[in-house]
């Protein structure tokens, strides 16, 4: 019965940004960086109160609206027209006379949407999806969260720190004024379309873990004034690093210090205990409750991990190629890594860095902002990192350290085994493409990231000769505990568009209003899904309120329910000048996941697949960015001649 609830629930764990990296405005996804400019009371709009009590990172919170139920017309509708492109005449006629009898006066959607609505406005829920949607697309999710549900970012290079411990230190400095933020409250909210946004996962970033259990794993939060340290991973052995000391956080050449005495002691690599967190996570409880009965100690130093303000992994490679750090950051080797982490900052010996981040409770917009924030304040130089002080009374970095029987051993030889396999069948591409980017975009008056959609649609249609379901994140943060929507890529202006430029027949002119058609009815629906009108939240909160034993209605029946949820592209935009890289898994074995950055004048994409053809689709994406800016250069105005 859930099955496409599930396949939907997939992508976004697979799909960071999971699937709401980047909030959306009409023209033009919004930088996080710009988004925290401080507002005028008396500039809010109607229905916005300010609670200063709150603090300023919340002081919106409570007033922010609730996530709306769309009219079962409204859905109705959309859910059709994003079915006529993928379906032939007889499906779609099948699939209407579904959804009619659904939304009839005594249909089966009309009672579910009266306890869909009912919910909505039960006080208990702030929002009527936000406990379904951690359970169904995260917490139930059994699949290992690396590669499925992880995500990464690859950092640009710090030439003023290629010694790793320099690099380490400067990151965790960074990071700690980030968290001392977030922590007391004074972190600035975000805004989108001028409205303040949800800020309440950033409750999830700091001291905080996931747990595998079952049936549903959860997420546990430590108090920050109790746990004042980081953990420090490298050769697979775990150090408790204290950040503060006698009431005074420790500079940049104290942590540099400690990292290098991390260096020093982790000598030879012992049995990677972290190895189990890359299990299924049916497998992973069952270890975990192996590990916790093989010494009584092993409950503490799980707590030193899970407690810990965030992890700092000090691998033992040296990435350089792209294609290498994404391998990195992704995934790493399976062993020098706590994938049950929010917040894993990966430095190597060659002093390259990235991040890795688990998407349960948090989507990746608060992690793009912490990361794009680390790096503009050292790249930048807006924080004190030269401080040469330090102090004597430093505690030593204290080894966290696990008793592994012969039953334990048995677990971890078996996780590196999946692991290795799992990962052995994705193929990875990088396509950094320096032919233009967002300036030339704009220039064309399109919006970014529903012009690089049409190049994905594009690239796509070349590999295959069709279009099938792509699924973009539209982000609902402007709702309280909003998180993500599904914006349904495919329409029938894109997919006719897509036909066009396969026929030479067609005279570019055409070609041209065919694209601007697609442009607009992407923006529609980007928009529609990011206000909480989308179809796929809706009609999955729907199915989650049959009883027991009561007929499934024929529209969840419907083979065109579970293929247009299918998602052949899994694609999400994060941009920042300070990465020259992010990414994620594919959804389904035989869909392509791709992640994508539109910066000034490049673009870069990551393409992720089971063995399709990363490669090839990334040589793809490059020829239909050249055949757009082609068919689009000649509409530019010619600049007007100086007198």
């Amino acid at each position: 019965m859930f099955a496409a609830i599930a396949r939907t629930a997939r992508t976004e764990a697979r799909s960071p940004a999971l699937r709401n990296i980047i909030p959306r405005q009409t023209q033009t996804p919004l930088r996080l960086a710009t988004m925290a400019s401080r507002r005028n009371n008396s500039s809010l709009p109607a229905g916005y109160v300010e609670d200063k009590s709150k603090g300023p990172m919340l002081r919106f919170q409570d007033s922010l609206p609730k996530l709306p139920v769309p009219t079962l017309e409204e859905t109705a509708a959309r859910y059709l027209k994003s079915l006529k492109p993928l379906l032939s005449p007889a499906e779609l006629e099948k699939s209407t006379k579904a959804v009619q009898e659904f939304i009839a006066p005594n249909g089966p959607g009309r009672k579910l949407q009266e306890k869909l609505l009912a919910r909505r406005e039960d006080p208990k829920h702030k929002n009527w999806i936000y406990e379904w949607w951690n359970d169904a697309a995260y917490l139930s999710y059994r699949d290992p969260v690396v590669p499925y549900v992880s995500y990464f970012y690859s950092h640009r290079d710090d030439k003023r720190r290629r010694d790793p411990a320099k690099r380490a230190a400067a990151i965790t400095t960074a990071a700690l004024e980030f968290k001392k933020q977030v922590d007391t409250g004074t972190l600035e909210p975000e805004y989108m379309k001028k409205l303040p946004i949800c800020m309440d996962s950033y409750k999830w970033m700091f001291n905080c873990s996931r747990v595998a259990a079952k049936p549903a794993d959860y997420p546990v939060k430590f108090d920050p004034a109790q746990n004042k340290h980081i953990l420090v991973i490298r050769k697979n052995q775990f150090f408790k690093v204290a950040h503060e000391v006698n009431g005074q956080q420790l500079n940049t050449s104290e942590l540099e210090q400690a990292f290098r005495r991390v260096y020093e002691l982790a000598g030879q690599r012992v049995p990677a205990v972290g190895a189990l967190t890359s299990e299924n996570r049916d497998v992973w409880t069952d270890a975990r409750a192996k590990l916790l009965s093989a010494d009584p100690k092993n409950a503490q130093s799980l707590e030193a991990i899970e407690s810990a303000s965030f992890v700092v992994c000090l691998d033992d490679a040296a990435p350089v190629t792209l294609e290498e750090r994404a391998h990195a950051y992704w995934h790493g080797d399976g062993q020098n890594r706590w994938y049950d982490k929010p917040l894993q900052f990966i430095v190597n010996d060659n002093g390259t860095s990235g991040f890795m981040g688990e998407h349960s409770m948090m989507d990746g917009t608060p992690t793009h902002r912490l990361n794009d924030f680390v790096n503009d304040v050292i790249f930048n130089n807006k924080l004190d990192f030269a401080d040469p002080t330090v102090r004597s009374n430093l505690p030593e970095p204290q080894v966290v350290k696990f008793v592994v029987n012969k039953e334990v051993q048995s677990e971890i030889d078996r996780a590196i085994t999946d692991f290795n396999n799992v990962i052995g069948q994705h193929q990875l591409a990088v396509q950094a493409y320096q032919g233009y980017g967002k300036g030339l975009i704009k220039k064309f008056k399109c919006s970014p990231d529903a012009y690089v959609q049409m190049i994905i649609q594009l690239a796509y249609f070349k590999m295959y000769g069709k279009n099938r379901p792509t699924y973009e994140s539209a982000a609902t943060r402007r709702f309280q505990q909003g998180r993500t929507e599904t914006c349904r890529t495919v329409s029938e202006e894109s997919a006719n568009w897509c036909k066009s430029m396969a026929d030479p027949a067609i005279p570019d002119s055409e070609k041209v209003t065919l694209f601007r058609k697609a442009i607009d009815g992407h923006l529609e629906y980007i928009s529609a899904a990011s206000d909480g009108k989308g179809v796929d939240r809706h009609l999955f909160g729907l199915k989650r309120l049959l009883g027991k034993g009561e007929e499934v209605p024929a529209l969840y029946q419907d083979p065109a329910y579970g293929y247009s949820s299918s998602w052949y592209l899994s694609t999400s935009q994060l941009s920042s000048e300070f990465f020259n890289g992010y990414g994620w898994s594919q959804v389904i074995d035989e869909g392509f996941g791709i992640a994508y950055m539109i910066n000034e004048n490049s673009l870069n994409f990551n393409i992720v697949s089971k063995g399709l053809g990363s490669e090839k689709m990334s040589y793809y994406l490059s020829e239909a960015a050249g055949e757009m800016r082609d068919l689009l250069i000649p509409t530019l105005e010619a600049p007007k001649a100086k007198i």
